[in-house]
């Protein structure tokens, strides 16, 4: 059983198919990346997988539960994490907070407790501090935790979000274009930061328009165009695949 299956996906926005039966499937710890012109379905798709956009047919499973018409708080209950094309951090907030509000999924603490602030809360309020200072250890956030994320640089406010999603302690992380924005040198650590995040044993699926950064990381690479899946398999292979070739560059082009 994989980990993620979709299968026979379709999204529909009145006359509009933007997603057209399709099915892939992502392993335990695995790489994949989702990629294709502006305007294929990448990020339609994840919203799918998430429960942001509740798909008119099709299947959805992690580790063959259903996943299909759930709320997206019930889907990352269930072990899905993600991160935004535009950044979806709380800017008012402090940046250690943004990260302690990722991890409210697991906290043991009741309505009681927090207003009560019985010994569960400060052990509960406690473990959720560390853990956000953890995560914002292993992202390598170098700016202020303390200060509002809104003052953070572009590239640390990635970090922050990706902080923020690790801390729901997630079995599959969907990384939506997390490179986009970032210069060569932060593209080079957020290339690491991937590959740390899956020596953790977390699949991830990322949406990317780097081809250096997906064929440098990627142990499987799906392609859509038009809302349909026109390759899936190996990055060299894809690279070459005349389907793909023609999708990014024109059917005159390749000619």
């Amino acid at each position: 059983m994989s980990l993620l299956e979709v299968e026979d996906l379709r999204l529909r926005f009145g006359g509009l198919l933007a997603i057209d039966g399709l099915s892939f499937s992502v392993e335990e710890g695995e790489i994949v990346s989702v990629i294709g012109p502006n305007g294929a379905g990448k990020t339609s798709a994840f919203n799918c997988v998430t429960g942001f956009y509740r798909a008119s047919s099709g299947r959805l499973a992690l580790r063959g539960e259903n996943l299909l018409g759930l709320r997206p708080s019930a889907v990352a209950a269930r072990g899905i994490a993600r991160t935004f094309q535009n950044l979806r951090l709380f800017g008012e907030l402090s940046v250690l907070d943004n990260v302690r509000a990722g991890a409210h999924l697991w906290l043991r603490q009741g309505i009681l407790d927090a207003l009560l602030h019985t010994p569960r809360y400060r052990r509960s309020e406690r473990e959720c501090t560390e853990q956000a200072h953890h995560w914002l250890d292993f992202v390598g956030l170098r700016g202020d935790r303390y200060g509002a994320a809104r003052n953070l640089p572009y590239g640390e406010q990635r970090r922050a979000e990706i902080a923020r999603a690790l801390a729901r302690r997630p079995d599959l992380l969907l990384l939506d274009e997390p490179a986009a924005g970032l210069n060569q040198g932060e593209k080079a650590e957020m290339l690491d930061l991937i590959r740390r995040v899956q020596g953790l044993g977390i699949a991830i699926v990322l949406i990317e328009h780097d081809m250096g950064l997906v064929m440098d990381v990627s142990e499987r690479v799906v392609v859509l165009n038009f809302g349909q899946k026109i390759a899936d398999g190996r990055p060299d292979d894809v690279r070459k695949d005349p389907a793909v070739i023609a999708a990014y560059l024109g059917s005159e082009a390749h000619a």
